[in-house]
């Protein structure tokens, strides 16, 4: 039998999805209780700071939902390729469960989020979390330290942009096509000859 989530957990599920959908500064605290469905008395006992507390919350709570989504995608897989390929799939399948005008799930919380440098240093310790949990799959996968840094950062900018094209034309395929995009064998080009001026 499933436990009912804690009272903490409901303020910190509502307030992801609601910075998810309308962003930080447009969502207000008596929403946030309303969708939670708990006394405002709640939040100030778990969160003592409010509403930003409650932002650090979200993000670290999103952030561990995607490494359980890069922890699935990656562990099954026989190489970094069709790992991130599955985590791809698995992104363009949560875009199709969520509403396709939501924002990427951390970039929501973490692009309008209150304008303290406590704040932007822990967005940035939870970006590097995910970085660090694709590299750490990428080193098991065989690529060296310094490739599998460039690749777990280069996918979360690739994941950043899609989401946002996707976003705009409603369309999971951009994630799904990532692939393609980022793993493609280029063909060398033929020299271009010189031409005398």
């Amino acid at each position: 039998m499933a436990t009912e989530p804690s009272t903490r957990d409901r303020l910190i599920t509502a307030a992801a999805t609601l910075f998810r959908r309308r962003g930080y500064h447009a969502t207000g605290l008596a929403e946030i209780l309303s969708e939670a469905g708990v006394p405002k008395g709640s939040l100030y006992h778990f969160f003592p700071a409010g509403k930003v507390d409650l932002a650090k919350a979200a993000a670290d709570w999103t952030a561990a939902m995607l490494i359980r989504i890069i922890d699935d995608a990656f562990l099954p897989a026989p190489g970094y390729r069709e790992g991130a390929t599955h985590y791809f799939h698995k992104l363009a399948k949560l875009f199709q469960i969520a509403d396709a005008a939501d924002t990427c799930p951390i970039s929501a919380l973490l692009f309008d989020c209150p304008e303290s440098a406590d704040f932007r240093s822990h967005a940035e310790a939870v970006f590097q979390r995910l970085i660090d949990a694709v590299a750490g799959h990428a080193r098991r996968l065989g690529l060296p330290e310094a490739d599998a840094q460039m690749q777990a950062e280069t996918l979360l900018i690739a994941v950043e942009g899609a989401w946002t094209l996707a976003r705009a034309r409603r369309d999971p395929g951009v994630l799904r096509s990532l692939p393609a995009r980022l793993f493609r064998d280029l063909a060398p080009r033929p020299p271009i000859p010189y031409i005398p001026a």
